[in-house]
């Protein structure tokens, strides 16, 4: 008998331990070629931290009704710093608003080449979006933000042609056109996004 319970015990030692659960990975960030008429820039969306700003954009992106749509403002808050904004503006094309992702929800940043969209209230954006050329950290929900303090939603970075997005910031701007704090910051001419893709995930 009690050879047959060190057997069994033996037994037990040896059978490999069960399985543990591996963790699932996140999915990787989504990428997007924005054919511009200034050149390309490719965008990598936070898909898994963001997933209704980001979701939001790849809706416009795959019914193409980014296609044609323009860079319009470019905010330079230093010598080569700021802002340059772009997106649909015909209302005939504009997708319902969306649900705000604070920064302080998704744990992303105004830093260098990130995605942002701009608002007017709290649940507000559609179909716009911003890219910071240097920190603007500013926009962050918190205490320093401006406004309700909530700031802006980031929701993905630039990966390749920041300088691309340099040159419409620091292309020429209209000194009479746009309102409020937006005059003087309206691009003359436009920047035309002639397409808007998703890059295949084989080619990353």
């Amino acid at each position: 008998m009690i050879r047959r319970l060190v057997a069994a015990l033996l037994l037990l030692l040896a059978a490999p331990a069960p399985a543990q659960p591996s963790a699932v990975p996140a999915p990787a960030p989504v990428r997007v070629l924005l054919h511009t008429s200034a050149g390309d820039i490719v965008v990598a969306l936070e898909t898994a931290k963001a997933p209704i700003t980001a979701g939001n954009f790849l809706h416009y992106v795959d019914a193409r009704r980014l296609d044609g749509a323009e860079f319009y403002r470019a905010m330079k808050t230093g010598p080569e710093a700021g802002l340059v904004q772009g997106g649909v503006r015909d209302p005939r094309r504009l997708f319902p608003p969306i649900a705000h992702e604070p920064t302080s929800q998704t744990g992303l940043s105004h830093v260098d080449g990130a995605l942002s969209v701009p608002r007017f209230a709290l649940g507000s954006a559609r179909g716009d979006f911003t890219i910071m050329v240097g920190d603007q950290k500013y926009l962050d929900a918190g205490p320093g933000s401006a406004g309700d303090g909530q700031g802006y939603a980031v929701f993905g970075r630039v990966v390749e042609g920041m300088d691309v997005v340099r040159r419409i910031l620091a292309a020429p701007t209209s000194p009479t056109e746009g309102e409020g704090v937006m005059k003087g910051q309206m691009l003359s001419p436009r920047i035309t996004i002639l397409t808007a893709r998703r890059v295949p995930a084989a080619a990353h």
